[in-house]
């Protein structure tokens, strides 16, 4: 099991967090300083960032290469379903998806790739929003949460929601978005290849993937291949719901997001475990 190494400040739920250039970002549902950032070392708060426009937040990810993280935002409603570039000064821009974005990554081409649930797709656009390419899931990915794409090009995909048939983590080909390659999961359950909502995925630099596990409320630790190693946590390690995850391969630190849920999200906080 990891063991826990700090816990960042209580506060409102969190949708994301990811590091940039030696700090900490934590994204907040938050009215304004949306973003947190901490510094890497001391876990000091050194100023908030924040996000124009915002609506609904999804997920935040970041960039090294472009030096800039990334937040998705969806608001059906409103008619506003977008992505928001920052950068480290807060600098902001933001462009439309036309789909309701939920899990963000990088690629080894350094664009974004946007999980878009309902749809079932994933969209791939450079730093600047310009779109690369859309990719259709397979029809049996149902309400896919999030993606990352290995350096060969294949997509690992996290998919289930409650009420759902199948709750799992699979490997897409590259070349054809109908075939699965490799998956762990299935039938919802609490075993160790069981699954109830995967909901997002961090990847080492071996490509070993960590799932969280939403409603069973801990971390599992897969091969390459999506074979089950170990689980990373116990569940009495972490005090609400995980709902996000982000590998620090460097320092080897997982930053795991939880939230509390009582007829809504009330409260979140960032543990680091070491792994």
């Amino acid at each position: 099991m990891g063991q826990v190494v700090h816990s960042l400040p209580e506060g409102k739920p969190v949708y994301g967090v990811t590091s940039l250039a030696g700090e900490i970002y934590v994204l907040r549902r938050k009215k304004c300083d949306q973003v947190e950032v901490y510094d890497v070392n001391t876990y000091c708060l050194q100023r908030y960032l924040n996000v124009p426009n915002a609506r609904s937040f999804r997920n935040m990810t970041s960039c090294e290469c472009y030096g800039c993280i990334y937040i998705s935002d969806a608001d059906a409603d409103a008619d506003a379903e977008c992505i928001h570039r920052l950068d480290a000064q807060g600098a902001a821009t933001q462009w439309p998806v036309n789909d309701k974005p939920e899990g963000l990554s990088v690629n080894a081409q350094h664009n974004l790739l946007v999980t878009c649930c309902a749809a079932g797709k994933i969209k791939e656009f450079t730093t600047h929003g310009n779109t690369v390419r859309t990719v259709d899931l397979p029809g049996d990915v149902i309400h896919p949460w999030h993606a990352v794409q290995t350096r060969s090009g294949q997509f690992i995909v996290c998919h289930g929601e409650r009420g759902d048939a199948v709750h799992r983590v699979c490997m897409i080909s590259a070349e054809s978005a109908d075939g699965i390659v490799h998956s762990h999961g299935g039938q919802p359950g609490l075993h160790t290849d069981q699954y109830y909502v995967p909901r997002h995925l961090a990847v080492d630099n071996d490509e070993s993937v960590f799932v969280v596990d939403k409603y069973n409320r801990g971390v599992t630790l897969l091969s390459p291949t999506l074979d089950y190693v170990r689980e990373v946590m116990s569940t009495d390690q972490l005090k609400w719901l995980p709902v996000r995850v982000y590998l620090d391969t460097q320092n080897r630190f997982l930053y795991v997001a939880e939230s509390e849920w009582k007829d809504g999200w009330t409260t979140g906080r960032v543990v680091m475990f070491s792994v």
